[in-house]
């Protein structure tokens, strides 16, 4: 058994942390052989290889930090082309690793190599060329990476399919199936011959990406019914796009069982209490994750939340408005504040009541008064002390990569309007050090 197949079976057991695989430790000694025919680069966003007669197969080619170490890595285990690439989806984690294989083909005097991808791939990539301002700032808050531009050219697939495509490389059948999850240009590779399912982000080691409240739509149901067919293929090894690999049908069968299970769950709860009549404030106060689920080593909250996906079932049944009538055309914020403000005797004191809630360990209430205390007065050196405060302690408390995301933002905007130095500081301290750029 290899290194990484050891290291996965103890984190399966209980026995080891996952925590290794994001080091990136573990793609120092290159490509990982998972079976006959079947390697690994463990990055990022997984990139797993097939040799075949016609040259190399594979499925997804990680982020352009990394693409030379993936090149190298290759290079290191054969000479053999890239003959096809696929990409599981538009993720700019799992795209940009194909251009020194095509500088080589160039060099070389081959063909390059043929990328592949589901329809949807190309309007995203154009939409991403669209908001690149938007797509940097949204990931500088996400990934507390304050120098982060978002990329504006991408390696366009060659061959693009519908629903479904059948590949031969070189005597490797390769089916392609296409699923809405976390994206909706998903492409999940079956290679019913060798029994590997590559998966791209529809199994990730962590609570499925349904939610992430600075990204585009997500589906949950269509997620659900893409892991329970998955399930049932049968396959003995599991290839996912980030954490380790899973070997065995009936491992692979309750990991991506279960994850169907918890989706479905926060699925079915949060449609049931909309279909009641109820607000947004009182689906997020109904609707509970099963803890059972919640432990399990794969399931774990680490990256998205329960909470995150519930908004995102709410927002693709039920529009943006969360119920609340005075929401629907709101005051702007800073005048409310103000308001608030006058009647409680100034920003002072509701950053004091801010303090008096964090001391309470009323977290969340203490983060709407530090908030409403800036909104109020944003010269006010008390209130963003407060914030910083308030919200260093949401940052601690926080599981999710995401929450940690803009709550250690929040502290930084508020250490900035203090000394005008500490904020990027305060962003690289705080960096979770597992960066998945995407949107």
């Amino acid at each position: 058994m290899s290194e990484l197949l050891e290291y996965a079976d103890r984190v399966w057991r209980g026995e080891a942390s996952p925590s290794l695989y994001h080091t990136g430790e573990l793609r120092r000694n290159g490509l990982h052989e998972i079976a006959e025919g079947v390697w690994t680069w463990p990055a990022f966003g997984n990139v797993h290889l097939f040799p075949t007669g016609d040259g190399l197969f594979c499925y997804d080619t990680g982020d352009r930090r990394t693409a030379g170490d993936l090149f190298a890595a290759v290079r290191a285990r054969t000479d053999v082309p890239l003959h096809t690439a696929v990409y599981s989806h538009g993720h700019v984690d799992h795209v940009f690793g194909v251009g020194p294989f095509d500088a080589e083909a160039a060099e070389r005097g081959l063909p390059r190599p043929r990328v592949t991808a589901h329809q949807d791939v190309l309007p995203r990539f154009r939409r991403y060329q669209q908001s690149l301002g938007y797509n940097s700032v949204i990931n500088q808050r996400q990934f507390q990476a304050p120098g982060f531009r978002w990329p504006d050219d991408y390696r366009y697939p060659d061959v693009t399919y519908a629903d479904t495509a059948r590949l031969r490389i070189g005597g490797l059948e390769v089916e392609l199936w296409h699923g809405r999850g976390e994206t909706d240009d998903a492409t999940v590779a079956w290679l019913p011959e060798k029994g590997v399912l590559c998966c791209g982000d529809f199994f990730i080691w962590s609570a499925p990406n349904a939610g992430n409240p600075q990204k585009v739509q997500r589906y949950a149901l269509d997620w659900v019914r893409t892991l329970r067919w998955m399930a049932g293929l049968g396959a003995e090894t599991l290839l996912p796009g980030h954490g380790l690999p899973i070997v065995g049908a009936a491992r692979i069968r309750t990991a991506l069982g279960d994850a169907a299970d918890l989706l479905e769950s926060l699925h079915d709860q949060t449609l049931a209490a909309m279909n009641s009549g109820a607000t947004l404030d009182e689906v997020l106060r109904t609707v509970t994750a099963p803890a059972d689920l919640l432990k399990k080593p794969y399931l774990r909250p680490s990256y998205d939340e329960p909470e995150f996906v519930v908004r995102n079932v709410w927002r693709l049944y039920g529009g943006w408005w969360d119920g609340d009538p005075a929401g629907l055309k709101p005051a702007g914020k800073a005048e409310l504040a103000r308001e608030l403000a006058q009647l409680t005797g100034g920003a002072e004191r509701l950053a004091e009541r801010a303090r008096e809630l964090l001391a309470r360990g009323d977290h969340r209430l203490a983060g709407h008064f530090a908030q409403l205390a800036v909104d109020a007065d944003p010269e006010s050196q008390d209130a963003h002390r407060a914030r910083a405060e308030v919200y260093r302690e949401l940052e601690k408390a926080a599981t999710s990569t995401m929450a940690k995301g803009v709550y250690a933002w929040t502290v930084a905007e508020s250490q900035a309007a203090l000394d005008g130095e500490e904020r990027d500081e305060h962003l690289r301290e705080n960096s979770t050090g597992r960066v998945r750029w995407s949107i």
